[in-house]
């Protein structure tokens, strides 16, 4: 199978094997908001306004997306330990239950959602003049959350088979759909907002149709059984467990926009907000690729962990320090260099390029060695440990992050102390995290039996 050689071959060759197409996939599957904001941010006259409408909505699609990262991070792993020791059929148990909760929560979410969407978007920083907007591309993208869910929440469980080329092969086919259809529905069809969220529901269909085909396949390592759709406590407490931390990652993000949104709003207006649309926008060129790595790394590091290959654990451990820490340095100093260039890509009105000119080296400064935090992050999952990820996941966004974007603006900063909160949570959750994981790592590696 496949998966067998997850634990024969060198360890280097496999792990860039492996990362290459998810990385190229999770790239491509960047284009799914970056090209979308950049056809809004573009529109003549209401591109500015409309591109803050998109970004408003974004904390409650990234609370919708956790869930994917719940399941299909939570269980992906789980599942490659136990292909790691032989157990097929409990690999086949956790995604088939992975599966029917993702299927499940592709109805419940968008009904909570639709009945609150007004109120949520206010609170999310919508004022008179975006909140149109907001509801435009909201209510669209809700329809095509199953396919969303399944895209995400799928996609790992096939990495951890070896395939991950499969991955990138589908994301490209959906990507270059999406990019198709954005230019056609926003720019020749003029359909502004519902036209670039219309692009991407029918991309992500594209995907997630994809996916299921490959794994209701009965020949791969593992696959889709009717028999295994029926939820099991057990295993749903164990992908809990491993999931919550990932879900933590993504899901407070949608807290982290609710706070910056509405506190900029209060202290700054609609520019600030959309400047802070594209500071995001610009992280996400840092974050997106590294999940990449992370989604090819970590069923590797799982496997050769789950059948007690120490000696080639260690060896992918070194190698995701060294490809993390290096890309996320080199890309965020970029960003700092070159603000002017960065903002441009998504808007043309001086105003917001002159703030984001101002800001954007600040807001990004304490990146510089985030990818420290990543790599233990990234570890911790691979490794099964629960509790360390989960506090490593709560300590940047929930701990340090929110309470500093409240109370530095208080302090005399106003919006500009709202865009000082993120570096320093971000170098102070990166220095924490690395000294918790040297002091967890001999104990770690102790497992591996």
């Amino acid at each position: 199978m496949e998966s067998d050689k997850l634990g024969k071959e060198q360890m280097g060759r496999l792990i860039f094997r492996m990362a290459l197409p998810t990385v190229t996939a999770q790239l491509v599957n960047l284009l799914y908001n970056i090209v979308d904001r950049i056809f809004i941010g573009h529109i003549p006259e209401i591109g500015d306004t409309a591109l803050t409408g998109v970004g408003v909505v974004h904390p409650i699609i990234v609370i919708i997306s956790a869930f994917s990262a719940f399941f299909g991070n939570g269980g992906a792993p789980l599942a490659a330990i136990a292909l790691g020791k032989g157990d097929r059929q409990r690999a086949e148990r956790i995604l088939g239950n992975c599966v029917t909760m993702l299927t499940a929560l592709s109805f419940l979410l968008p009904t909570v959602v639709l009945i609150f969407m007004k109120p949520l978007l206010g609170v999310m920083g919508a004022s008179n003049a975006t909140i149109g907007y907001a509801t435009d591309y909201l209510t669209i993208y809700l329809f095509g959350t199953l396919s969303v869910l399944l895209t995400m929440g799928l996609a790992p469980f096939i990495v951890a088979q070896g395939r991950s080329k499969m991955v990138m092969t589908a994301t490209v086919a959906s990507a270059a759909a999406n990019i198709v259809l954005d230019w056609l529905l926003v720019n020749v069809f003029s359909w502004g907002v519902r036209g670039a969220a219309i692009a991407t529901v029918v991309s992500q269909t594209i995907s997630a149709v994809w996916f299921l085909l490959f794994l209701c396949k009965k020949a791969d390592s593992i696959a889709i059984k009717p028999k295994n759709l029926k939820l099991d406590w057990h295993i749903l407490g164990a992908i809990a467990a491993l999931g919550i931390s990932p879900f933590v990652m993504s899901s407070t993000e949608s807290l982290i926009g609710f706070v910056m949104n509405s506190g900029l709003q209060s202290y700054g207006g609609d520019v600030y907000v959309g400047c802070l649309t594209v500071m995001q926008s610009v992280m996400q060129f840092v974050s997106v690729p590294m999940s990449g790595f992370t989604q090819g790394v970590t069923p590797v590091i799982s496997y050769n962990y789950g059948a007690g290959k120490r000696d080639r654990v260690i060896s992918g451990i070194k190698i995701v320090f060294g490809v993390m820490v290096t890309y996320n340095f080199i890309i965020v100093l970029s960003s700092m260099l070159f603000p002017g260039f960065f903002a441009r890509i998504f808007t043309d009105k001086e105003a917001l390029i002159e703030l984001t000119v101002r800001s954007m080296p600040v807001f990004m400064s304490g990146m510089l060695i985030f990818g420290i935090q990543r790599s233990c992050q990234t570890i911790f999952v691979a490794l099964q440990q629960a509790g360390s990820s989960l506090v490593v996941a709560l300590l940047r966004k929930v701990i340090l992050l929110v309470p500093l974007a409240i109370i530095l603006p208080r302090l005399g900063l106003g919006a500009f102390g709202i865009y000082l909160a993120e570096p320093i949570a971000d170098a102070a959750a990166a220095t924490i995290c690395g000294i918790l994981f040297a002091c967890k790592f001999k104990k770690m590696l102790n497992k591996c039996a």
